[in-house]
C-alpha cells in the first residue's frame, strides 16, 4: 500500500529534474514509507521527457505520464490525481523553488487534517510578482469567502479519496483549498520556505494569471453557491 504519490508537472526544466530526484529520495528515505513520483511531462520540447523515462527505467517508485502536447499545469495535475494510487497526494512544482524537506514538517499536521497547504511566507520574487501576488490572493479571499494567504504555492498533501471527487477544470487548481473543503475536507495552511529559481524560466505570465484567475474564480463563487447539501431524516430499511 503506496501511503504518498509524490505528483510533479513538468514543462521545459530539463536543467532541474535530477537535481529534484535526488531531493525526493531524500525525502522519502527520511520518511520511511512507500512512495511513488510521478512525474506528468506537459508537452515538453526539450529533454524533459527523456530525463523522466531514464529516471523511471531506474528506479521502481518512478513512473510517468508524457501528453502530446502541452496543455496546461491543471491537466498535469489532474492526470496525476486520477493515476495516484496513495493514501496521499503531495505536489510540488519542478522548479526546485518548493523545498521537498519542508514535506517533514507538514506530515504531522495529517493526523488532525485532510490538507495541509503550504503557505511562502518569505517568497523569493521580484517585488512586483510579490504584489500582484498579494492581491489576487486578497480578491479570491474575499469573492470565495476563503482565508488562505497563498492560494498559489505548488507545496500541498491531500487526501486522495478527497481529492479524486473532484473534476479539475483549467485554472482550477489554484483553488485547490476551497474545492477540498466543498468535499468536505479539514484545511490548514502552514508556512513553507521557497527558494529562488536559478535554472530554466518562469512559464506563467502575471497579467496571463491575472485575467483567467477572476473568471475561474467567479466559476468557484458559483460552485458554491449551487452546492448541494441535504440530511436524511429517515429513510426506509435495506432489504
Amino acid at each position: 500500500m503506496v501511503e504518498y504519490s509524490i505528483i510533479i508537472p513538468v514543462y521545459n526544466e530539463a536543467d532541474n529534474l535530477s537535481l529534484l530526484y535526488y531531493e525526493i529520495k531524500e525525502l522519502t528515505g527520511r520518511i520511511a514509507v512507500p512512495c511513488e513520483i510521478i512525474w506528468v511531462d506537459d508537452g515538453s520540447t526539450d529533454s524533459s521527457l527523456d530525463i523522466i523515462k531514464g529516471l523511471a527505467k531506474k528506479d521502481e517508485h518512478c513512473r510517468y505520464l508524457g501528453f502530446e502536447k502541452n496543455c496546461g499545469q491543471s491537466a498535469a495535475l489532474y492526470a496525476g490525481f486520477q493515476a495516484a494510487k496513495g493514501r496521499y497526494v503531495i505536489t510540488m512544482d519542478s522548479d526546485l523553488q518548493n523545498n521537498p524537506r519542508d514535506i517533514l514538517n507538514m506530515i504531522p499536521y495529517l493526523a488532525e487534517y485532510d490538507m495541509v497547504t503550504g503557505w511562502r511566507k518569505d517568497r523569493h520574487d521580484t517585488g512586483w510578482r510579490k504584489f500582484s501576488s498579494k492581491f489576487a490572493n486578497g480578491v479570491r479571499n474575499r469573492l470565495s469567502r476563503e482565508t488562505i494567504k497563498d492560494t498559489g504555492c505548488s507545496l500541498k498533501i491531500m487526501k486522495t479519496s478527497l481529492l479524486k471527487n473532484i473534476k479539475i477544470y483549467k485554472g482550477l487548481h489554484r483553488f485547490l483549498p476551497t474545492l477540498m473543503k466543498m468535499e468536505g475536507a479539514t484545511v490548514i495552511e502552514v508556512p513553507v520556505s521557497h527558494r529562488p529559481r536559478t535554472m530554466g524560466v518562469s512559464k506563467y505570465g502575471t497579467w496571463d494569471r491575472a485575467f483567467s484567475g477572476l473568471r475561474d474564480l467567479l466559476a468557484v463563487r458559483w460552485m458554491q453557491d449551487r452546492q448541494i447539501h441535504y440530511q436524511i431524516k429517515e429513510m426506509s430499511d435495506e432489504h
